[in-house]
């Protein structure tokens, strides 16, 4: 393999200020936004880590060229390529229909994972503000949830996340799979660049947020090279980053094709080692996939995690203290780390 340092992209002409107040990559074709009212808020998932999702969002104007989502989007007869992440689904009611929700007495308490289909704070989030009203109804009932996230806007939203993390369980992932200026550019053309991310996590970590950075997905050939994870790993435990998550990519069909025809238009050689690698699966394989983790395990126990403030833990319910009752409180279930 050469050097993946060799034939850079170019650097835009010009960046583009979205509303996390951060330089993104390469200005993006302007999205369209549609106003539309939901039925329902919360989401049921199967095969997961979590049970409940939640997206206010409907399309990711990150638009990297991995996202898993471009093949559901496949599936559903909709845009995976160069269309996809052009036209933003905005659920005008979102808040409104997930404080109904949580207030049914069906409901228990379980973990909501925000953003397992959709980034909740890409730059629609800055104008609408539905993830923080969002976030608030879950404070209000004591709910537990973990975000999933590109975007560094989640900053602003460290009031109500201090607050809730004293009612219910909460975590903050960051999705950080390299810092390579390179292959950011080429892969997820509409984010804040890494080192960004890397601030808001420590903002997080020093708020007492429960923050940890997932290095997903790695390219085998690319962002696998050694000195690129050990870079990774340790840039995001200096961070303060508590966990870490890593996965080689899944290119399913509708995310194959988009991913292998952006990256040969910059790296052609790489992408056909990627299309060799992956011929007939979408998966890679399982001696590779555990090989890989195992490498990034050895250089998270090399990188201690930076010294910060520990993270907020749930208390009791005031009542439930002032009564002296014994309180073992089920939303701090670790499912939300």
């Amino acid at each position: 393999m050469r050097n993946a340092n060799a034939n850079r992209p170019p650097r835009p002409k010009c960046t583009l200020v979205q509303s996390s107040g951060q330089p993104q990559n390469e200005p993006m074709p302007a999205a369209d936004y549609r106003l539309e009212p939901c039925r329902s808020a919360l989401n049921p998932v199967s095969g997961m880590p979590f049970k409940w999702s939640l997206n206010p969002y409907m399309g990711c104007a990150h638009r990297c060229t991995f996202c898993y989502v471009r093949a559901f989007e496949r599936r559903a007869d909709r845009p995976s390529d160069d269309r996809y992440g052009r036209s933003i689904r905005v659920k005008t009611n979102v808040v409104e229909i997930l404080k109904g929700e949580l207030a049914k007495p069906s409901w228990t308490h379980e973990s909501v994972a925000i953003g397992a289909a959709t980034d909740p704070y890409q730059p629609a989030e800055g104008r609408f503000r539905l993830t923080r009203g969002c976030l608030e109804a879950f404070h209000d009932r004591w709910n537990p949830f973990g975000i999933i996230t590109r975007g560094p806007l989640v900053v602003r939203d460290i009031d109500v996340l201090q607050a809730a993390s004293h009612r219910a369980r909460v975590s903050v992932s960051l999705s950080i799979p390299t810092i390579d200026d390179a292959i950011w550019r080429v892969t997820e053309p509409g984010t804040a660049p890494p080192r960004a991310r890397l601030r808001a996590v420590r903002l997080l970590a020093d708020a007492g947020i429960r923050v940890g950075v997932s290095l997903a997905p790695i390219l085998p050939g690319l962002s696998d090279r050694p000195e690129l994870l050990a870079d990774a790993v340790k840039a995001a435990r200096d961070a303060g980053a508590s966990k870490l998550w890593t996965e080689l990519v899944h290119l399913k069909p509708g995310t194959r094709e988009h991913f292998l025809t952006t990256l040969a238009e910059v790296w052609p050689a790489e992408a056909a080692r990627i299309d060799a690698l992956y011929a007939g699966r979408a998966y890679a394989a399982q001696r590779e996939s555990e090989h890989h983790r195992a490498r990034v395990a050895a250089l998270i126990q090399a990188h201690p995690r930076r010294g910060s403030v520990p993270p907020i833990e749930p208390e009791p319910p005031r009542l439930a203290v002032q009564l002296g009752l014994s309180f073992d409180d089920p939303l701090t279930s670790d499912s939300a780390a």
